[in-house]
């Protein structure tokens, strides 16, 4: 999938080999639900959640969708159909109902229904704040939006709305569970998976400033991206960490955090990050492969503070920084909105009873090991976040730190030039030449891609204008309909079965015609049978002319339920 994501009618998926969180945390007695979107492919029932570890699955199998209307619209072909299931049933009662407000009711009654005497583990994928379909890409409900109208742009206005439904959403989900008393031992985390899109397809105007490039680029502001966690199991809180972590970290950093067996996993490329998270201690992680994608030719690699990159995407059109739209002197945090939010209603209710129970402990007032949160905090937190770079006058650099892509490969030194403005490659050869190396040694156990094109029998127009697992409807079709699939045996066996049934039928037809010719000439009369008004048996049966097709057609559609059972 490092080329490019599942495009809509495409008949793939992350392959069945890999073995996911969830399937390793239900092994372990875990129940595990997902909610809102998949992206990992659903052309057979196979691929979709249900069947990828997860005990239930409430959203959409595609990339994006409507958020009213829930339909999913093809990116570069003409397609378009409904999205939202219950597991593998289709849900059209969620026609007209908000994304957002949808997952969030999900997650909150998953919740309530909950046996605490089981672990959960629930993966809530959001639509919002990415579009829904290009012909109507930033949708919020009226009354949300009307909340900002300060901001003058409309499309941002929107997507400020998008965003701040999401925000009450995570409120929503902690307070659920705070009620059910277990967020006393929970780990949230809530994380981003690559950086905005300010323009083009899908283009959401979120900016990723002072960040260089987008999302689909190699640059941080396509790849580096901010995540949250919280649970009172982390030792050291309430800071901002700059670890050096990579998505595929995850896998086994929950492993340990919930105190699982890790010598139950296989050979990965993940490592626990959780001492580096709770604890504070330096990141396990050293070097990080961004992509190698030899169909577009771009990739890129990091090790400890050195990233070499090479090649572009979009004809270099990300390869620049855009503008912060978020920057401007009439918009303020507002710390007090934080502070009286669900969220932190939630946490300083966990945190006050920690702290009268760390009272009780030492049986005078202690030196709490976590206080809550206030306004000095939130500052200290968002300013240790922010990401500060140098000014720097572009036209009046020197010629050989200028980076160009389509020209040549790029060296960064990431930890003091995090916004990529200085090329240092002319400077540092030798780590270009060792980062080069790294970059072909990882191209020898890269696995190809995986995008084939797409398959014209996925259009929804031919599924009741829904997307579905098109393939297991072709199976059974072609099951229903392909007799040369039996074996030779299977068919010798059929035959033989034919001819016996022939056989006796025809004995039988021959024993009963010999009564009746006896019977016959015993009664002989002169009259015929049309005479004695006597009816022929065959006549007899036979239905009247205008029913003919009906009768017809309601045995054609038995003997075809009968197939279908056969198939099933």
């Amino acid at each position: 999938m490092q080329h490019l994501v599942i495009l809509e009618p495409e008949p793939w998926g992350l392959p069945l080999n890999e073995t996911l969180l969830p399937q390793y945390l239900k092994r372990n007695g875990y129940s595990t639900h997902a909610i809102g979107k998949w992206h990992l492919g659903f052309f057979r029932k196979e691929y979709t959640p249900t069947y990828r570890g997860f005990d239930t699955h409430y959203g959409y199998w595609q990339g994006l969708q409507d958020y009213y209307e829930h339909t999913v619209h093809a990116t570069y072909t003409p397609e378009k159909g409904y999205d939202m299931r219950r597991n593998m049933t289709v849900d059209y009662s969620a026609k007209g109902k908000y994304s957002t407000t949808l997952f969030t009711n999900e997650a909150v009654k998953l919740i309530h229904e909950h046996d605490i005497n089981q672990p959960m583990f629930m993966y809530l994928a959001h639509l919002a704040p990415h579009t829904g379909n290009d012909d109507d890409p930033l949708q919020a409900p009226d009354e949300e939006i009307a909340k900002f109208a300060y901001i003058e742009d409309p499309e941002r206005r929107i997507y400020a709305a998008m965003v701040s439904m999401l925000d009450q959403s995570v409120g929503s989900v902690i307070t659920a569970l705070r009620e059910k008393h277990m967020l006393e031992n929970s780990i949230i985390l809530f994380m981003s998976d690559n950086g905005a899109q300010p323009e083009g397809i899908h283009a959401n105007h979120g900016s990723n400033y002072p960040f260089k490039g987008t999302k689909h680029s190699a640059w941080e502001g396509g790849m580096r991206n901010i995540a949250a966690i919280w649970s009172p199991l982390i030792k050291h809180p309430q800071r901002v960490s700059n670890i050096f972590m990579h998505i595929s970290d995850w896998l086994p950093t929950f492993y340990s955090a919930a105190g699982l067996n890790k010598d139950e996993l296989p050979e990965i490329d993940g490592k626990d990050m959780w001492k580096a998270i709770s604890e504070e201690t330096p990141s396990p992680r050293t070097e990080l492969i961004y992509n190698i994608d030899d169909i577009i030719n771009y990739g890129a690699i990091r090790q400890g503070d050195w990233k070499y990159t090479y090649g572009s995407t979009n004809g270099g059109r990300a390869d620049k920084w855009f503008e912060n739209p978020g920057e401007n002197d009439d918009y303020h945090y507002d710390t007090n909105a934080v502070l009286t939010s669900k969220v932190a209603s939630a946490f300083a209710g966990i945190i006050t009873y920690k702290q009268i129970r760390e009272k009780c402990q030492h049986h005078k007032n202690a030196n709490f090991s976590i206080n809550l949160i206030n306004d000095e905090t939130i500052e200290k937190l968002r300013d240790d976040a922010t990401i500060k770079c140098q000014e720097l006058n572009y036209k009046d650099q020197l010629e050989h730190t200028k980076c160009n892509l389509l020209e040549s490969p790029c060296l960064f030194n990431i930890k003091e030039d995090p916004c990529e403005r200085v090329n240092l490659a002319s400077q540092e050869p030798v780590i270009v030449m060792n980062l080069k190396q790294a970059i072909e040694r990882y191209r020898q156990t890269a696995i190809p891609p995986r995008n084939v094109p797409r398959d014209p029998r996925a259009d929804p127009a031919n599924w009741n204008n829904t997307w579905t697992n098109w393939k297991d409807a072709e199976t059974v079709i072609n099951q229903k309909l392909a007799i040369n699939r039996l074996s030779p045996l299977a068919i010798g066996l059929l035959a033989a079965a034919g001819i016996a049934v022939f056989v006796i039928v025809t004995i039988l037809v021959v024993l009963s015609h010999r009564n009746l010719s006896k019977r016959s000439r015993k009664n002989r009369r002169p009259q015929s049978l049309l005479e004695n008004n006597i009816e022929d048996p065959v006549i007899d049966i036979m239905p009247k002319k205008d029913s003919l097709f009906e009768d017809r057609e309601l045995q054609v559609r038995a003997c075809l339920k009968d197939e279908i059972r056969t198939v099933e």
